[in-house]
């Protein structure tokens, strides 16, 4: 590797910042819903918002939630690949590609958040729940959020990437 090139993925690497604090941020909000709710118990804020303590075991939206417990271990190993391969991602990225590392650090915060519950606890702490009338998404966290930004920012980019070269 060139110095260019090795100066480029230090300078890049530093979009761990960002995933740290927003790691940071979700443990955080999770042990505050463990120290102060029930499971299941729900705090109504707005006429579409609530705040619920749930225990998810399995993937988005509770898929799997049911199975025997394998689910734990190969989301686990999962997320551990995936978040691997999105540090290599990050430390390759031009210095210039900012919002791709902002997507990508955003991402491996979620991956890194829920995974530390699945192996702490056995389930991830969701909490976050929107609703219209008697209609109810699934509860989600800060890790979840973080998660689908960095989806929208990476579908962007690549909005913007293909209009600069004339697609």
């Amino acid at each position: 590797m060139n110095t260019e090139q090795g100066n480029s993925s230090l300078v890049q690497l530093r979009w761990l910042a960002l995933t740290a604090a927003v790691v940071g941020f979700d443990q955080w909000t999770k042990h505050l819903i463990e120290r102060s709710m029930q499971l299941y118990e729900a705090h109504y804020y707005l006429p579409v918002f609530n705040i619920v303590r749930a225990h998810n075991h399995g993937a988005a939206f509770s898929l799997f939630d049911s199975a025997s417990g394998w689910q734990r271990w190969a989301f686990s190993a999962l997320a551990a690949v995936v978040s691997a391969a999105l540090v290599g991602w990050i430390a390759r990225l031009d210095r210039h590609a900012n919002l791709m590392a902002a997507a990508l650090a955003l991402i491996l915060a979620g991956a890194l958040g829920n995974v530390i519950d699945r192996l702490r606890l056995g389930y991830v702490v969701d909490f976050l729940q929107v609703h219209w009338h008697e209609h109810y998404f699934p509860a989600f966290n800060v890790a979840d959020s973080a998660i689908t930004v960095g989806a929208a920012y990476l579908l962007f980019d690549g909005l913007l990437a293909a209009r600069r070269s004339g697609r």
